[in-house]
């Protein structure tokens, strides 16, 4: 009885044992596939408010929702300066993001820094075709035949003009001015049809600035732009910067001219209130515009000078980069969140719903962006500049760290015409200015 008690003792030991080795296995393996369930978590820092913060957030759930690996954690941190800004003060630390959008004048400044990892390294890894993408938009972030950020959101700027204005004065609302001197022209017969509307505002931004010299041929940079090297100069002619100046102040004497000054909000508003009839600034504005406006709204090329050539404009807007210091299976992940933001489909969401250009053109063939270009002709303008726009070193665009505080310098200069300087010393300091912000920079950098 007692043997018999101890060998039934044994085998229920025993079958405990194995029931417990049993469940442990079973358990480690439950533990396994949780842990390999878990999404890669990518932190995405970006500048987009409003509309296109919405589309963003709505791009950034479905991608989350289509597959099981990665988790995009999207996260707002302003405008593009200070998302820059707020970067620079965590670049290094376990504070800093995955993948971070910045604006195209800050490619230098991320460049140099050396806080980043080229996406060419993950485009060689994937064997991955950039040709398939927008090249008046890629030329802009290639350099030296490599990109070091993907190319995200893009915009050119375009001019408005309000159509029943153009009516109302018995101008042609389908044939906008293609010149400055076309552009005084149309503005003196407005204002004459209508005192209390003004024919043209631009407003005093150092972007458009760069759009109105590209667009004439002209470099914002010596060396080509800083494309060939690093630049020591700017680089356009007195004759093409002057050009701009008095092409302003024979509007401001004419009292055609309306002066917004830096503010392009209410540059946008004073135009819906039919307060001023034309005006510049970016395509990616076209569909608010269009859908805000109680009067038809012309979309433009903009304007160049009179016996010049067109050339085209510049890409504007911000790309997406890959920081250093996250892990490389992390870094992984936001690769593959990139390449999705490049698929037809999403980027015609995106088109449709922002008014940014589609990177990959293919898009444009996509049912909802075709149907958006039916209900709204106007965005089919904006791509045309672009596709026309004369491949140079001029329309590529300028590089250089500093570029955020030329721009100040240039709209300085700008305002100081609005209100009545003369445009040839206006001229010289803005170029006195932006060259000792140049040499500023380079001294800086050791150049």
């Amino acid at each position: 009885m007692k043997k018999n008690s101890i060998l039934l003792y044994m085998a229920l030991a025993v079958t405990l044992i194995l029931a417990a080795c049993g469940g442990s296995e079973e358990g480690n393996e439950a533990e396994a596939e949780g842990a390999s369930g878990e999404k890669q978590t990518v932190t995405f820092w970006h500048a987009m408010g409003g509309q296109a913060q919405t589309a963003l957030d709505d791009i950034v759930a479905g991608y989350n929702e289509s597959q099981d690996e990665v988790e995009v954690v999207a996260e707002y941190q302003g405008s593009y300066d200070e998302a820059l800004t707020m970067f620079n003060s965590v670049a290094g630390t376990d504070s800093a993001p995955t993948m971070m959008q910045v604006f195209e004048i800050g490619t230098q400044t991320m460049i140099d820094g050396g806080q980043i990892t080229p996406i060419q390294e993950f485009i060689d890894a994937d064997d991955y075709d950039m040709s398939n993408l927008e090249e008046n938009i890629t030329t802009y972030y290639s350099q030296d035949d490599m990109f070091y950020s993907m190319p995200f959101n893009s915009s050119t700027p375009v001019m408005y003009y309000n159509k029943d204005a153009f009516e109302e004065a018995g101008l042609d609302a389908e044939a906008p001015p293609e010149t400055y001197e076309a552009v005084e022209e149309v503005s003196r017969a407005i204002t004459e049809s209508n005192p209390d509307m003004k024919g043209f505002s631009l407003q005093a931004y150092g972007w458009l600035w760069e759009q109105l010299l590209a667009n004439q041929g002209g470099h914002l940079l010596n060396n080509e732009n800083g494309r060939e090297s690093a630049a020591t100069e700017i680089g356009w002619t007195d004759e093409q910067g002057l050009s701009i100046l008095q092409w302003v102040e024979n509007m401001v004497n004419d009292g055609t001219f309306a002066n917004y000054g830096t503010n392009g909000d209410n540059m946008a508003a004073g135009f819906l209130a039919g307060d001023v009839a034309m005006y510049m600034q970016s395509s990616a504005s076209v569909r608010e515009v269009v859908d805000n406006a109680d009067f038809e709204v012309g979309v433009a090329f903009i304007p160049h000078p009179e016996g010049t050539k067109r050339e085209g404009v510049v890409i504007g807007g911000a790309s997406l980069w890959m920081m250093n210091g996250a892990p490389e299976e992390e870094q992984q992940a936001a690769w593959e969140f990139m390449k999705y933001l490049q698929q037809p489909e999403v980027q015609a969401e995106w088109h449709v719903n922002t008014g940014y250009f589609a990177i990959n053109p293919a898009a444009y063939e996509e049912e909802v962006a075709v149907q958006a270009h039916e209900e709204t002709p106007q965005l089919q303008v904006t791509i045309d500049q672009l596709q026309s726009t004369t491949p140079s070193n001029a329309t590529q665009g300028a590089l250089g760290n500093f570029l955020p505080e030329g721009r100040q310098v240039v709209e300085s200069g700008l305002e100081s015409v609005y209100n009545g300087e003369d445009i040839e010393a206006a001229h010289e300091t803005i170029v006195e200015n932006y060259n000792q912000v140049i040499e500023q920079s380079n001294a800086a950098q050791g150049n």
